[in-house]
């Protein structure tokens, strides 16, 4: 761990567009006060910068310039950068891999692996590692689950050489949130695989996998998902879009989470910024196609209130770019909630005038800001209000969703407090 008054850096390296190895982008060097304050600083390389191929790391913080950038902000590490590393699944499997030794934030930027999100990675040479070329099999799935379900009720060694410990890493790190997770390979694609808990109170990879389906009769473009069953557990395998089969390896498309757009973190202070209003506000300012990619936040909005999808942080949105361009990515991690409360439910985010009250008022309270008309704003509501009252339930079920699961969640879609 970085100790008080001391340094610490790494090179920060970039797979840039139609490329399937990294450059050295730049250095990033994180230092700690006496009164143990972070600050984090950054520096594009000056190779990197006569490179006419080279591209912005984010279009946020990090924009190509030859000034050196700070942040105090997430403890010293920049929102792309932090969005590039291990989050909280992610964490764990570092942390159990490692031991007793104490980690800070640098060390788990250079912990994580090279399938991480996005087209960043990180190193202490000046000179990138050849790209990762082989990756856990979806014939591995099984073995996964169950170091997945190891990892999860702790019953792994405490010894970080123990054979399981060390399989730890076939999980990987890459991809934010909670749930259990890895990254693997079929013939075309990388997908993520998402694992089912035993705590589970349904079957949460067949419910997330009919989500998707559901958004996207909605009207809404979402990552490509499947279910694989292993034995007696399901397995939900979503589609990298930030990976593209090529020869040699895997293209990357830069990507940063909306929490890096609107310049906040997770701490509840910086919560008064996880609102739609402002990041719609400012990926206006981003996207190549303004208007497009603010009508399809506004649906997105929409539905995560239609199913009470209270777990819509700025973490689960994201910008991505494939080429120079920026864009709205597809849309992921979309899950119901059965609260209890009928008539108030809110959202992570603010959605409008009354803040983040998940309903129909509050929510075209705000149109404008998404480049709509009120007619408009209002079609969309009420159509997709239609659609998923009058298909959730069927879309569950063809989705193989038990009808026991299914109506154990009845009451996340369209709460009567919606159309109050």
């Amino acid at each position: 761990m970085i100790s008080k008054g001391s340094a610490s850096e790494c090179f920060v390296y970039i797979t840039l567009p139609g490329q399937v190895s990294a450059v050295t982008a730049g250095k990033f060097v994180l230092t700690r006060n006496a009164r143990d304050d972070a600050l984090g600083r950054f520096i594009y390389g000056r190779s990197y910068m006569e490179n006419r191929q080279a591209l912005e790391i984010d279009p946020v913080e990090l924009k190509l310039s030859t000034r050196t950038y700070e942040t105090a902000r997430l403890n010293g590490v920049f929102g792309a950068l932090r969005d590039a590393g291990p989050d909280y699944w992610g964490r764990l499997v570092i942390e159990r891999h490692v031991g007793k030794v104490q980690l800070g934030e640098m060390d788990y930027l250079l912990e994580s692996p090279d399938d991480r999100a996005g087209a960043l990675g990180f190193g202490l040479s000046n000179v990138p590692p050849a790209p990762l070329r082989k990756f856990n099999k979806t014939l591995d799935l099984e073995k996964l689950q169950t170091l997945a379900d190891a990892l999860v009720k702790d019953d792994l060694p405490n010894d970080p050489d123990a054979p399981q410990v060390q399989d730890l890493l076939l999980l990987e790190t890459s991809m934010g949130g909670a749930r259990p997770k890895a990254v693997v390979q079929d013939d075309d694609a990388l997908w993520v695989a998402k694992f089912n808990r035993a705590d589970d109170r349904w079957n949460n990879t067949r419910v997330e996998h009919a989500m998707l389906r559901l958004a996207r009769e909605c009207g809404i473009k979402t990552a490509e998902s499947r279910i694989e069953t292993i034995g007696s557990r399901d397995v939900l395998l979503i589609k990298r879009f930030d990976r593209e089969k090529a020869a040699g390896g895997y293209t990357r498309s830069r990507m940063v989470s909306g929490l890096t757009i609107l310049r906040a973190d997770e701490s509840v202070t910086m919560q008064t910024r996880w609102s739609y209003v402002i990041l719609v506000e400012e990926l206006r300012r981003i996207v190549a196609e303004p208007k497009r990619d603010a009508r399809e936040l506004f649906r997105r909005m929409c539905f995560n209130a239609l199913i009470s999808n209270i777990d819509d942080h700025p973490r689960n949105h994201a910008v991505i770019a494939k080429e120079k361009d920026w864009k709205l990515s597809p849309a992921f991690d979309l899950t119901p909630s059965p609260v209890v409360a009928q008539e108030r439910r809110d959202l992570a985010m603010d959605c409008g005038d009354m803040g983040r009250y998940a309903n129909a008022k509050n929510i075209l309270s705000q149109h404008a800001r998404f480049l709509l008309e009120k007619d408009e704003a209002g079609k969309i509501v009420n159509d997709m209000q239609k659609q998923v009252a009058g298909t959730w339930y069927d879309t569950l079920r063809t989705c193989s969703v038990s009808e026991k699961d299914a109506e154990t969640i009845r009451g996340a879609f369209v709460y009567p407090g919606f159309s109050i």
